[in-house]
């Protein structure tokens, strides 16, 4: 009976521990939080973003970025009418200041890159476009982007500075949708970004221009006031600005801060 009592208690104490080791294991093993963060980016970083994305959520097991590209003016205008975002990264000092000024930037914005102008052509150039000024010439097919959008702004300011009107068929949200125009064959050329251009391949040929250099387009990103993912939207914003991001941007024809 003793040893039938003591066989007992041993029995008892080995699916006690099991227990208590199983508890263990299972607390280590335990799958990360499920978390989205919220990007809103300009759409010239479309590519180089998207990289990133991949990135950040192969460092950060559990969370989903997800990304809305558009021009800088129309999200600005959506942070600041309240859409959930935890960064933003405009191509325009000018946008993030009408985020700022409605008191929704965390901090202030660091610089992630910079960029300037170039023209997009159908491949093979037919139109013999070699300068900003053959883009006024009668009878060429021109798309730029809205005056609102930084890549508009930027071409506004070089006709001022050199004189030079332009007569677009359009004017887009973004330069994505310039770029669309000149690779459907609706448009002869485009102003978009050297990004842009190269992002392209051969589905358009660049046309380099010194006045670009005259209107160079800076990059602000920043965590949003009150951010759904504060701690994340930080860790993004270092990475992008740090050598990682850089490296990517950099990759992809930035310039850098």
């Amino acid at each position: 009976m003793a040893a039938a009592a003591v066989a007992g208690l041993l029995v008892l104490a080995g699916c006690g521990g099991g227990a208590t080791n199983g508890a263990a294991a299972g607390g280590s093993s335990a799958a990360p939080e499920d978390r989205t963060l919220t990007v809103f980016a300009a759409a010239s970083l479309t590519e180089s973003f998207g990289e990133l994305e991949k990135q950040f959520e192969t460092g950060n097991p559990g969370v989903d970025v997800v990304l809305n590209y558009g021009g800088s003016s129309d999200l600005a205008q959506q942070i600041v009418n309240g859409a959930p975002v935890d960064v933003f990264a405009s191509a325009s000092d000018s946008t993030m200041k009408a985020v700022s000024d409605a008191g929704l930037v965390d901090g202030t914005p660091a610089v992630l890159a910079k960029n300037v102008l170039q023209i997009a052509t159908v491949p093979g150039n037919p139109k013999g476009i070699a300068s900003f000024a053959d883009l006024a010439k009668p009878g060429l097919k021109v798309v730029v982007c809205a005056p609102q959008v930084p890549c508009g702004a930027a071409a506004g300011k070089i006709e001022t500075a050199t004189g030079v009107t332009l007569r677009p068929v359009s004017e887009e949200p973004d330069v994505k949708s310039v770029l669309g125009k000149v690779t459907s064959g609706d448009a002869d050329a485009g102003l978009v970004y050297v990004t842009d251009v190269a992002s392209a391949g051969d589905k358009v040929q660049g046309v380099g221009f010194a006045e670009a250099a005259q209107a160079p387009t800076t990059y602000p990103i920043a965590v949003i006031t009150d951010a759904p993912q504060t701690e994340l939207a930080r860790s993004f914003v270092n990475m992008v600005t740090g050598e990682p991001g850089q490296k990517v941007l950099g990759a992809a024809g930035f310039g850098a801060p």
